[in-house]
């Protein structure tokens, strides 16, 4: 719009998805210019897996007797997905890493704390001869497509990914979750571990807990109301 590539006339449905990922990253101020520039007479849909007070907010500002639609609790997580969580020390989280995926034969997207844990755990992975790609905010757009498109085409059996780089992934009948560090925020263990057990089909989803995440496990607990119990013969403690 700023380029004069396009003109906001004629709008007349917006739509916001991933909203509250949008906050999370400071688009609000975005988000805002354009309500300005757009028809004043529209509709409006807004998409999101978990719904904050904040959330709640913007939809009364942007809408007009809205309609809420839940198509399951607020921030719970599938029945269709067991839960279980692997307790190790944080510099034994790679090695129980390998032997989880030596154990299944199925695809696996694990995710990582960080840009830099994601490359590091691929090339690991790589050493362990399982074929492996990282998604994340510092590869290109180009990048990105080629290793969720290997990973969809079952060319690579591991998708290691970050918070921001997995939304909106959509991979059919991928079975098993890794959650290689415990996200900071809450709900984004509720996004991670929903690319499984999607469309009815049921799913797993794997933590590495060590010592130090202790307390992002009760914040995970306490989200989802749910404990989440050990995975028998793998971990300690």
């Amino acid at each position: 719009y700023q380029q004069n590539a396009v003109r906001f006339n004629d709008i007349e449905v917006l739509v916001l998805d991933e909203a509250d990922r949008m906050l999370d990253m400071g688009f609000i101020r975005d988000i805002r210019k354009i309500l300005k520039l757009i028809p004043q007479r529209r509709q409006n849909l807004m998409f999101s897996a978990t719904f904050s007070k904040d959330i709640r907010q913007l939809a009364s500002t942007i809408c007009k007797n809205p309609i809420e639609i839940d198509v399951a609790p607020r921030n719970s997580t599938v029945e269709a997905i067991s839960q279980n969580l692997c307790w190790v020390e944080k510099e034994g989280k790679a090695d129980l890493l390998c032997e989880l995926i030596h154990d299944t034969h199925e695809q696996v997207l694990v995710f990582s704390r960080t840009k830099h844990g994601a490359n590091k755990l691929v090339k690991r992975l790589s050493k362990e001869s399982i074929s492996a790609a990282a998604i994340h905010g510092n590869k290109s757009q180009a990048q990105r497509t080629k290793a969720l498109e290997n990973f969809k085409q079952d060319k690579v059996q591991v998708l290691v990914a970050t918070d921001i780089a997995a939304r909106g992934i959509d991979i059919e009948l991928l079975t098993l979750v890794v959650n290689f560090d415990l996200p900071h925020v809450p709900e984004d263990y509720v996004h991670r571990i929903g690319r499984t057990g999607r469309a009815g089909a049921s799913g797993q989803a794997i933590s590495l807990v060590s010592r130090d995440e202790k307390k992002q496990l009760r914040a995970i607990e306490s989200l989802i109301k749910l404990k989440i119990e050990p995975l028998r013969g793998h971990g300690h403690g």
